[in-house]
């Protein structure tokens, strides 16, 4: 099946760029655009994507805003793929925790943006989080933990939370699997039912979770 992608961003010819390198792949349609955050968030709910590349400084509402009112719903709603020209670390942060699937740069090669698009659209975060994990323990450590998200963290069995620890790490599914001794299978089933318990979308959004809740310290 196709995914279907709709295109933010305040500059036409920048938009209509991204259309013409998306629609090459013949398993990919373009099912519209939007020039800002508020009409990317209209034209979520008429079109219904699964993935939306989202500039970040647009007018009316800034892509973060938009990201975050976008993943805030029941069901998760779309896919968030950020895309700017600026790469400071602060908005590599901010996208992540209002629940953006990915982060690239403008002048990322037009391969690299396709196999972006499928790795968000299957559900993956396109950011592995042992490269992440830095930035988010800089941003995420200036701040008291979050006693609430402390307090969730007791719904996980024993074996979760070991998991919990080693995603919050960085590790990938393999790497725990060996590390606890089990199947790479069974770490899956963890992660899923862990992800599911504390309302995450992807691995990265569970580093975020680690250091808001104060279950990893920065420099841990």
């Amino acid at each position: 099946m196709s995914v279907r992608v709709l295109v933010a961003d305040d500059q036409a010819l920048v938009r209509a760029g991204f259309r013409k390198i998306l629609e090459a792949d013949p398993n990919i349609e373009v099912v519209g655009e939007a020039a800002d955050g508020r009409e990317a968030v209209g034209r979520v709910r008429q079109l219904a994507p699964d993935v939306v590349l989202m500039d970040i400084r647009m007018p009316e509402l800034d892509g973060i805003a938009a990201t975050r009112q976008l993943t805030a719903g029941a069901n998760g709603g779309p896919r968030v793929l950020v895309l700017t020209t600026f790469g400071l670390e602060e908005y590599v942060y901010d996208a992540l925790r209002a629940g953006a699937s990915g982060f690239l740069l403008k002048d990322v090669p037009p391969e690299q943006l396709l196999s972006a698009v499928h790795v968000v659209a299957r559900g993956d975060a396109l950011l592995d989080p042992a490269i992440t994990r830095t930035v988010i323990a800089e941003f995420a450590g200036k701040s008291a933990p979050r006693r609430e998200l402390a307090g969730k963290l007791e719904e996980l069995t024993a074996r979760e939370r070991e998991v919990f620890a080693q995603v919050a790490r960085g590790l990938s599914n393999g790497e725990i699997a060996a590390e606890l001794v089990v199947s790479e299978g069974t770490v899956k089933t963890h992660v899923a039912h862990l992800l599911l318990k504390l309302g995450l979308r992807d691995r990265v959004q569970a580093v975020i979770y680690a250091y808001e809740s104060g279950a990893i310290q920065p420099g841990s």
